[in-house]
């Protein structure tokens, strides 16, 4: 661990400069907006909803009103953070925070062991910044799940491809206690377990696959029992205005962004190129015949985002785990000349600043 840790030294400098570059320009704007920073980065919009849940616990039924009932947020986040401030002085809201930030260094420490196993240190370091640099890059710093969930996706894939079973299955059933789209890593770890096991049986193997999806079902399952419906999470869910339509929703929202809004809102417009450019880079991906497990991660991915039929303007925040998306821009950039690496890198750091400070200063709901 002490040797891939200074391995990965570069990488995580190169993060956290990233980030701090952010935090730099988001200071200066709040200060002269007259503006409080530290709310704005650990106790609003979801973070809300997860701090309420460390203090209070989940909701016992189901309810009719929109957008208020906290079981559609997954469990292990607010347990955290509940259970590390039963033992530490502070706010639970800076805890939060804290927790938030140094699982992104864990995230980032893992996309560059994916990077630097598929293509070296170069690349490694490359895709660790490009994931630092992305647009809604901010909220890997904020009281969100992002970065604990991308700290199992990272070292679940890592395991996967060194042959870990037992941890991939492991990390991506923790994953499935972070984020509902945690069953994308599920799938991307049994499938590929199922593959492994074809020419040999492995125990190890097996219970990889096994292990998997069990966070997941267990959040869900536990969700019906609550309500005592079979269904129960999913009409949570349909609360929120989440449910899937097969992209429906999402080509309206972009042919009508494009085509018929003549003063387009910029994060809106962020927030649909994303999702295009995720399209695109999938594209890539499986062009460069990336391994099977990032490719099924990134698929499941993009179908549950581009396929759901609910609220639009978070569903950039909803890609960011899929760093595997990066890896054909951190390979172009490592080919490319010193000169035009440094310029494109330079142009996604500042990009990445000015639109962490606006979505969170000028946009006027969540991230």
């Amino acid at each position: 661990m002490r040797r891939s840790l200074r391995r990965a030294a570069p990488a995580l400098l190169a993060y956290a400069g990233v980030r701090a570059t952010g935090i730099v320009l988001l200071t200066v704007w709040a200060r002269g907006s007259g503006q409080d920073v530290w709310p704005m980065l650990a106790s609003d919009w979801d973070s809300v909803w997860y701090l309420g849940i460390a203090d209070h616990g989940y909701e016992r039924e189901l309810g009719t009103e929109y957008d208020a009932n906290n079981l559609a947020f997954f469990p292990l986040y607010p347990l955290l953070v509940k259970g590390v401030a039963a033992l530490t002085p502070g706010p639970r809201a800076s805890i939060g925070l804290i927790i938030a930030v140094l699982s992104s260094f864990v995230a980032a420490w893992g996309i560059f062991e994916v990077g630097n196993r598929l293509h070296g240190s170069r690349v490694g370091v490359l895709l660790t910044v490009a994931w630092a640099a992305l647009p809604v890059g901010l909220v890997q710093w904020m009281g969100y799940t992002e970065s604990l969930f991308t700290a199992f996706v990272a070292w679940s894939l890592y395991a996967v491809l060194t042959g870990r079973w037992v941890w991939a299955g492991s990390l991506a059933a923790l994953s499935g206690l972070t984020r509902p789209t945690g069953i994308a890593l599920a799938a991307a770890v049994s499938l590929s377990a199922l593959f492994a096991l074809r020419p040999r049986f492995s125990a190890r193997v097996l219970a990889g696959a096994v292990l998997a999806p069990l966070g997941w079902l267990a959040y869900v399952g536990w969700v019906g029992v609550r309500l005592g419906r079979w269904d129960g999470y999913f009409a949570v869910q349909e609360l929120w205005h989440n449910k899937w339509d097969g992209g429906v929703e999402t080509l309206h929202r972009l042919r009508q962004l494009f085509l018929y809004d003549s003063t387009p809102e910029l994060f809106l417009v962020m927030v649909s190129l994303t999702l295009i450019g995720g399209v695109m880079l999938f594209a890539l991906s499986v062009r460069d015949r990336q391994p099977l497990p990032l490719l099924i991660f990134t698929g499941v991915l993009l179908v549950i985002v581009l396929g759901s039929g609910g609220v639009y303007f978070p569903r950039a925040r909803f890609l960011m785990p899929g760093f595997p998306l990066l890896l054909p821009l951190a390979l172009a950039v490592a080919r490319a000349s010193p000169r035009r690496a440094a310029a494109a890198l330079a142009c996604a750091v500042l990009g990445s600043a000015y639109c962490g400070a606006y979505m969170t200063l000028v946009w006027p709901s969540a991230p």
